[in-house]
């Protein structure tokens, strides 16, 4: 019986009109012989085009992550972590960090070590999430099965001490690989699917004019303008001629720029690409990136500087004597070290903010694009001496440029901390107390700026300049503007920064209440059970079918079920750019009733509800995600999302299902249309 329904129901898949099965992934697995005791296990993932297979090492609220799980046995040991390819990295800018997944092929790698002369298997499982442009498709779990031939050689080591080191201890069935898949606890955020290789230029791209525009930033700090014409007056003196004169200018610009890229380099070499990936999500990162850029900051505001040991300057000053080549390097390496109070936070701070992003080029990319707005200005005078009389006396507004620096660091600080608190689900700095506190740092600087506070460096002031008044009213407006943000404003200006909308203490804005929500209740404005309110557009929504189905019933509208996932790429921008409009809103919180099915919804269903698959004869659905995928499959012939159904209470469609429609007067239109054929 079971086969028969099988069979029927793969026929009527494939014979459904807007049938959309996928299976964009097939896994090969083989084995590897690295020693008489080692194998390599060999999972090798061939990709159709236009889809991408996540990496195991997903930063946490991201997509869900490639993770194998192989099954204990006393043949073998695991060694180390399941290795995986280079694969393409992107930036996304919603959540600002670096992702990265596969395209075409992916080959996965675990070593073990055998104490078994015999023949025998290894079994595992691999679960991995795919998208392309337009849907993703819910996670999947696919066995595994590796074949360890006879080896002879084996068996002469098993009998030897070395062989009890390697017994496993099979007290538990399953070991797990550090890849194991992190549950999204943070929801409403969207993963770009954009083109990969573009998307990584832009990100390197962005990185080195941050990095740019701060080395412009570190020029104009009371460590380093000072010393552009004591620079140039050396190099005036030293150079027998003007052509000399700009040979050795442009030989300074250059070891300043090879002092700060080879900074970046060893910055990358420490960590690594693994390491750097994980620098965005690991809890104890994001704390000592938080504490350090706290220190950096109030350096900057006065109250006291980081400076490294003045042995170091004159070391490095008597070598800059020597003359040549070798003394200008040296030059240009004290002239690093005697600013470094001012040019080391900003340093400090443009290698995390690259390194947190997962990309190993990323720190290179940003010494290069400081150091470059460093030596350039440095050469140039050195190179025209008489440009020096257009340059601003030094003075008090140098100081003013630093703890400007200050606040900024300030409250990239609390960017970091933002993100342990997000990782860990402690709710200590839900949305509302972050934004209090970038609200209270830029009301300071605007007083600051505005001379209402003076900090232990600053000179008297007499007068407000137009440039530090501008700069105080711009800081004051950035205040105002996310006042609002308390009350549930997007803020799309900052997006990226604070905690999503629903991670706040009201995630359906302060002062909600049902009477203004717009939604029409039955019952006495109750909510009714088993809905809630989607945040943060206070749509009225179901996620258990039976119950949405039943509450259309009893007040008359027809059904809408919308096919999702908490990791899914178009299902976000479908809610946050789609379903807002004016022309849709309404229709989805007063023309139909709501039933959001979660496909990757990873809790296990209640104790008795576990039922057979009925695609896959003798395996059981143990999540609420499975139910709700091999329900789409069956029902509607489709496995990506989002999917979109406008059903009646006959469970008849309406229309015709859609997938992912980012056009608003086309989605609008099939709205219209399946409640039209309702009435």
């Amino acid at each position: 019986m079971k086969k028969i329904f099988f069979l029927l129901a793969f026929f009527t898949l494939v014979n459904s009109s807007f049938s959309q099965i996928h299976d964009p992934v097939k896994w090969s697995t083989s084995a590897e012989k690295i020693s008489d005791t080692e194998y390599d296990l060999i999972t090798t993932a061939t990709i159709e085009a236009k889809w991408h297979l996540y990496s195991q090492n997903v930063p946490a609220d991201g997509p869900i992550p490639t993770s194998f799980l192989f099954k204990k046995g006393a043949d073998f040991k695991l060694v180390g972590k399941t290795s995986e390819e280079k694969g393409v990295t992107v930036h996304d800018p919603v959540f600002d960090m670096e992702i990265k997944y596969f395209e075409n092929k992916a080959v996965f790698k675990q070593r073990v070590k055998i104490n078994n002369s015999k023949a025998f298997k290894i079994l595992g499982e691999v679960e991995f999430m795919v998208c392309d442009d337009a849907s993703c498709l819910p996670p999947t779990t696919i066995d595994l099965t590796f074949l360890i031939p006879e080896n002879k050689a084996t068996a002469a080591i098993a009998n030897t001490d070395e062989s009890k080191e390697v017994a496993v201890d099979t007290t538990d069935t399953i070991e797990v690989s550090e890849a194991t898949v992190v549950q999204n606890k943070e929801v409403a955020k969207v993963i770009a699917a954009t083109n990969s290789n573009k998307t990584s230029n832009k990100s390197l791209l962005t990185i080195f004019i941050i990095a740019f525009f701060s080395g412009f930033a570190a020029l104009l700090t009371p460590c380093v303008f000072p010393m552009i014409p004591m620079t140039v007056s050396f190099f005036t003196k030293q150079s027998k001629s003007k052509a000399e004169g700009v040979r050795n200018a442009i030989i300074y610009g250059i070891s300043i720029v090879i002092i700060y890229v080879l900074l970046g380099l060893l910055v990358s070499a420490i960590f690594g690409a693994d390491a750097l990936n994980a620098l965005s999500t690991n809890v104890w990162f994001n704390v000592i990136f938080f504490l350090l850029l706290v220190v950096f900051a109030v350096s900057f505001l006065g109250a006291f500087e980081i400076v490294l040991p003045s042995s170091w300057g004159t070391k490095v000053d008597a070598q800059a004597d020597r003359g040549g080549i070798i003394g200008i390097f040296f030059m240009a390496l004290a002239l690093a070290i005697v600013s470094f109070s001012c040019t080391g936070p900003i340093v400090g701070t443009l290698l995390v903010e690259a390194a947190a992003g997962g990309n190993q080029i990323g720190p290179i990319v940003g010494m290069l694009g400081f150091s470059l707005a460093l030596a350039i200005p440095f050469a140039l005078f050195a190179a025209f001496p008489g440009w020096l009389n257009s340059l601003p006396k030094s003075g008090g507004w140098l100081n003013t440029v630093k703890v400007v620096l200050g606040f900024l660091e300030l409250a990239l600080a609390f960017k970091f901390l933002s993100n342990a608190d997000l990782v860990l689900q402690l709710h200590w700095l839900e949305r509302e107390v972050f934004l209090s506190i970038w609200i209270t740092i830029f009301m300071a600087l605007a007083f600051y700026l505005f001379g209402k506070i003076q900090l232990p460096h600053d000179s008297p002031l007499t007068h407000i300049s137009v440039g530090r008044l501008s700069l105080g009213m711009l800081s004051l407006a950035f205040a105002i503007y996310m006042i609002p943000g308390l009350w549930g404003a997007p803020l799309n200006l900052i997006s990226a920064f604070p905690p999503a909308q629903h991670y706040s203490e009201s995630p359906y804005g302060v002062g909600f209440s049902r009477m203004n929500s717009g939604i029409s209740f039955v019952e006495n404005m109750e909510i009714p059970d088993g809905a809630h309110l989607m945040p943060p557009h206070n749509i009225l929504a179901f996620n258990d079918y039976d119950k949405g189905l039943a509450y259309a019933k009893k007040v008359n509208k027809p059904v809408m079920i919308d096919f999702t996932g908490h990791a899914c790429v178009n299902c976000r921008k479908m809610e946050q750019n789609v379903w807002p409009k004016d022309e849709i809103l309404p229709i989805l919180k007063n023309e139909v009733v709501l039933i959001s099915l979660y496909v990757d919804d990873k809790r296990p269903l209640a104790d008795g509800e576990e039922i057979e698959s009925k695609l896959y004869p003798g395996k059981k659905l143990k999540y609420i995600g499975q139910k709700w995928s091999e329900f789409q499959i069956i029902r509607y012939g489709a496995n990506a999302q989002p999917f979109y159904v406008l059903m009646d209470h006959n469970e008849e469609n309406l229309t015709e299902p859609v997938a992912y429609t980012p056009n608003v007067e086309e989605y609008h239109n099939w709205l219209k249309k399946g409640i039209a054929n309702f009435k």
